[in-house]
């Protein structure tokens, strides 16, 4: 029952009108929804979005695939290549212009919402009410990317663990500010109150060091 429930997702979303509310929200809050950034996130896209050259397997694949056929499934779009982008804080107006030249499916009044709301929470929840954010636990257990991949979705901190992991910590300490009144977010803000300040320390060290190596152009 369950896997039926899921097949059924996309067309009951299209049945529902899910196109026409994102076009509604593109032409209500344009232009200045282009330029949304609710979490300041500023970091440079990386080079590896457009080459695939890395080590995070889920990353390879999803983009070489989509440098192959111009296409990739909303999962993919969604929870690998977008979550990765969130977490990682990169700049929202170069992840919407990647989203929007890499899909043959993309056209800006579909593409700006659904990267700049559900993707990147870039407006602050007015299209989604959380960010999708997740950790390398979630990428394993969707996809079986994590088997042939030189990091481990099970280890959180040290050169084999997921980057997924550490970032996704990360990025929850550093929107402290702007996502704890989130009633959705309130049980991650819970597991990281828990966390040793020696654990928080090594979230931060791993973070840094992924985002020096990506700054001197390392295969990461």
């Amino acid at each position: 029952m369950t896997a039926r429930i899921g097949s059924l997702t996309e067309p009951i979303r299209q049945i529902l009108g899910w196109w026409e509310y994102v076009r509604c929200i593109y032409w209500l809050k344009m232009p200045d929804y282009k330029s949304v950034n609710f979490l300041e996130a500023k970091r440079p896209l990386p080079d590896f979005y457009w080459t695939a050259e890395t080590q995070m397997n889920c990353m390879r694949q999803c983009i070489t695939e989509t440098k192959q056929n111009a296409y990739a499934h909303h999962i993919q779009r969604l929870m690998v290549l977008g979550n990765f982008a969130l977490i990682a804080g990169l700049d929202p107006d170069e992840v919407s212009e990647w989203y929007l030249l890499v899909y043959a499916d993309a056209y800006e009044w579909v593409e700006l919402p659904n990267v700049t709301g559900m993707v990147l929470f870039a407006n602050g929840g007015q299209l989604a009410s959380k960010p999708y954010a997740a950790s390398g636990a979630y990428i394993n257990k969707i996809s079986n990317y994590c088997g042939s991949c030189k990091y481990k979705p099970s280890v959180n901190n040290g050169p084999t663990a997921c980057p997924f992991n550490y970032l996704y910590w990360d990025f929850i300490g550093r929107n402290d500010g702007k996502l704890r009144g989130d009633p959705r977010m309130g049980f991650m803000y819970k597991s990281l109150d828990r966390k040793s300040d020696e654990k928080r320390q090594s979230v931060q060290d791993d973070t840094r060091r992924f985002f020096t190596a990506i700054d001197a152009n390392e295969k990461v």
